[in-house]
């Protein structure tokens, strides 16, 4: 979605873009041989063919994983271009802070949807209702990546629509926030004892389970008042179930190991016997782990192993759809009266290909290198989008594309 977004911004301002891969072929297929796009394969590791690349560019999206972005990073300060990443800021872009601001370049992270989308919509709320007087008590953002209702076909309630490395790796560093005026540290052992409910107008119930460290975002924010601070990630009730199970037995570790040759799936999940119930019974079924396949050779911890299975079991097929919900539950004051607002978005795939995910990861990159090369973003230094000149447009752009958000404000 984002090299169809770019493809017409090209066609309409006689701009050319190179889309870099692995793949040479697979981006031939992607940008369908259209004279604006150039498609060019790369090992991302040579350093000399990656810098000339970046040299020949005024602004440069990376859509590495998140460990190789900093090759990238580099090179954008060496050349002078900026930067745009759907990624978690870390201490390795921070450390180019400095040159990046002495170079007057915008390096912009967590552009991408959760991180990027969530940080942005639920700014513009939180200036709003600041700068009408109100006090804000308790904010909890929710999102996540879903399987919609009508290709929901397995006992998971799940399928695979983004890098089904972090769906296995998702929660491993455990979580921090505040609740009603208590900082709460949850371990991974037990991110996934609880389905906290919550509720989305017209959608069955979702469950969510507390993201990272959401401490860190309150400055950021600018909340250090509010009770209650929570980012969370959504899933469908039911997957708690299974997942929680996985966990308990360590099958979800990425601690490195040797396996037996010839070990069977059926071996490797003997762990999760003690956590099988009549809840998940079904569900570690459907993935197979009593059956006498044998592990992939390639296999070196229990991530791998299980990657492997989620991939082969939990894969959307060519005709699913996927679907992306985010809600903000906002609750506030203003001279005694207390009220209560949700913003929620709602997006659907369209097909197996052309996912919601893809669209709302990728958009808002196109639309920000859009507008810093219409000198309409000019803001520089290292961020991420929670500034009113970065989410005004932004937002604005991807309402014109269909991604809005509703909200309901109810009162007590």
């Amino acid at each position: 979605m984002l090299i169809d977004y770019l493809i017409r911004v090209a066609e309409k301002n006689n701009w050319k873009f190179m889309v870099a891969d692995a793949d040479k072929e697979q981006v031939l297929l992607k940008t369908r041989n259209s004279p604006f796009a150039e498609a060019i394969g790369i090992d991302i590791t040579n350093d000399d063919y990656r810098a000339k690349l970046i040299e020949k560019a005024h602004v440069v999206i990376s859509m590495m994983p998140p460990a190789l972005h900093f090759l990238v990073a580099k090179d954008c300060v060496e050349y002078r271009k900026h930067l745009l990443t759907a990624s978690y800021l870390d201490d390795k872009m921070k450390s180019l802070q400095d040159e990046i601001s002495n170079r007057k370049l915008l390096f912009l992270c967590e552009m991408g949807l959760d991180p990027g989308i969530d940080h942005m919509s639920a700014m513009k709320i939180i200036e709003e209702l600041k700068a009408k007087g109100n006090n804000i008590t308790s904010f909890k953002s929710h999102c996540g990546g879903l399987v919609a209702p009508e290709s929901d076909d397995n006992p998971w309630h799940y399928k695979i629509s983004w890098n089904p490395r972090n769906i296995v790796m998702a929660g491993h560093a455990g979580a921090e926030y505040k609740l009603d005026g208590v900082v709460k540290h949850i371990g991974y052992r037990n991110l996934f004892d609880t389905a906290n409910i919550v509720k989305v107008e017209g959608l069955e119930p979702l469950a969510f389970y507390p993201n990272r460290d959401s401490l860190a975002y309150i400055p950021l924010y600018q909340l250090p008042g509010a009770n209650t601070f929570l980012r969370t990630t959504l899933r469908y009730p039911d997957f708690f179930k299974g997942w929680n199970a996985l966990v308990h037995a360590g099958l979800t570790t990425d601690t490195l190991q040797a396996f037996l040759p010839g070990m069977t799936l059926a071996e490797w999940s003997a762990p999760v016997e003690p956590y099988r119930t009549a809840d998940n019974k079904k569900m570690l079924s459907y993935l197979g782990l009593s059956d006498k396949t044998e592990l992939p050779v390639t296999a070196t911890s229990n991530a791998d192993v299980l990657q492997w299975v989620v991939e082969s079991k939990l894969a959307m097929k060519a005709s699913d759809k996927d679907m992306i919900v985010m809600l903000h539950e906002f609750e506030y004051e203003k001279g005694g009266i207390k009220k209560q607002l949700s913003s929620s978005l709602v997006v659907k795939g369209e097909d197996g290909l052309r996912t919601a995910m893809a669209k709302t990861v990728g958009l808002p990159l196109g639309i920000a290198a859009k507008l810093i090369l219409e000198d309409r973003l000019t803001i520089t230094g290292l961020h991420i989008p929670t500034k009113k000149s970065i989410y005004e447009p932004v937002l604005a752009e991807l309402e014109s594309e269909g991604i809005r958000f509703n909200e309901t404000e109810t009162v007590g």
